[in-house]
């Protein structure tokens, strides 16, 4: 098996079996990812590059803001949706204006979210919380095959 097709089969191998709050640690650590990409080939002054990853972690942030439940988890989903809108705009502009600024200030804010949200997964694994805090609309997973983790 060639290394791209086994790696792309532990992917979805992991997504498919994941919980609903595995794959919002998931979205974070893709976005980042891709932020790590978009960085290095901003420095380097490859506006292709910079512009694919950067865009790559747009897709993710529109599906981790689409997973919203806001009847169940307003108080959660309210301020994630705008949080999400936020660094969808201050992605936009970094990617228009090279700012390498703007996107290291979003990775902040996802670096930040992520270790929330690994804090709340461990806690409902302790049966601290309930199992969907956020009210979380279907696992993100119905739409993940659109995306390139």
């Amino acid at each position: 098996m060639k290394p791209q097709l086994a790696h792309q089969h532990y992917v979805s191998t992991q997504v498919s079996t994941a919980d609903r709050l595995q794959l919002v640690i998931m979205l974070y650590d893709g976005a980042i990812a891709f932020l790590a990409r978009a960085r290095e080939r901003l420095t380097a002054k490859d506006a292709t590059g910079k512009g694919l990853f950067i865009s790559r972690a747009l897709d993710i942030i529109a599906e981790l803001n689409a997973s919203l439940n806001f009847q169940a988890g307003r108080d959660i989903a309210v301020p994630l949706f705008h949080l999400y809108n936020f660094m969808t705009g201050h992605l936009t502009r970094a990617n228009i204006n090279w700012d390498l600024q703007a996107l290291d200030e979003v990775v902040a804010m996802l670096q930040q979210l992520r270790e929330t949200w690994v804090e709340v997964a461990q806690r409902c694994r302790r049966g601290e919380l309930d199992d969907n805090p956020a009210g979380l609309e279907e696992p993100p997973r119905q739409h993940l095959g659109s995306l390139r983790v």
